[in-house]
């Protein structure tokens, strides 16, 4: 049985998730929690060397398969290297992305099967699942422009994009109890206190 908390942050490109998952970190430090920061894909060993092919920006070539099966198998290796055995100790862990950006990229972007996808995620992380899930929403174009096009994600056309975003939307309005949409295009300090607010009601005052 598990004693921590597990906390996401999703988003499209340009949404401002490393920036909030920072000041998020930060409070729950102050409240004496430990706490455990990942990314994804990515966070040991194994998941960054897949992380590296995945957005490699001269591999365009890349199938939608492919992509998805790599996607996963980072997050296999993280699931069991860092993110169980830190909430088994009782750590908070929040993780830039997890499954809900397979469903958004490589199900709405994409248009690879939802239920496909929804299966091979039960494969990869069995019983885990967030707690919480900030979703932080912004205008595609506004988003590619403020974090630029370097990989080979973020070199995609603008609606692919798009269908992202709208995939993370539709997502969240399917989980309303675990998802918390918040708008990006405010002030960086008006979202930090949303998310403040959230954790607030979870892990008191």
């Amino acid at each position: 049985m598990r004693k921590g908390y597990f906390i996401t942050f999703e988003g499209a490109e340009g949404s401002g998730k490393s920036t909030q998952i920072r000041n998020a970190a930060a409070f729950l430090k102050k409240k004496g929690r430990r706490v455990l920061m990942l990314r994804e894909p990515g966070g040991t060993r194994i998941s960054e060397a897949i992380r590296a092919v995945l957005l490699d920006k001269h591999l365009n070539e890349m199938t939608a398969v492919t992509e998805l099966l790599l996607y996963l198998a980072a997050r296999a290796q993280i699931v069991r290297e860092k993110i169980l055995p830190a909430l088994k100790k009782g750590k908070v862990v929040i993780c830039d992305r997890f499954e809900d950006s397979t469903r958004a990229y490589q199900g709405f972007g994409r248009g690879l099967s939802l239920k496909a996808i929804e299966q091979a995620n039960e494969l990869v992380r069995g019983s885990l699942r967030p707690d919480l899930t900030f979703v932080l929403d912004i205008d595609s174009a506004k988003g590619l422009k403020r974090g630029g096009r370097h990989d080979r994600i973020e070199r995609e056309a603008l609606s692919f994009h798009r269908r992202v975003r709208q995939g993370f939307l539709a997502i969240a309005k399917r989980n309303p109890k675990r998802m918390v949409v918040l708008d990006t295009s405010r002030p960086v300090d008006k979202v930090r206190q949303k998310v403040r607010e959230r954790l607030e009601r979870v892990f008191g005052k």
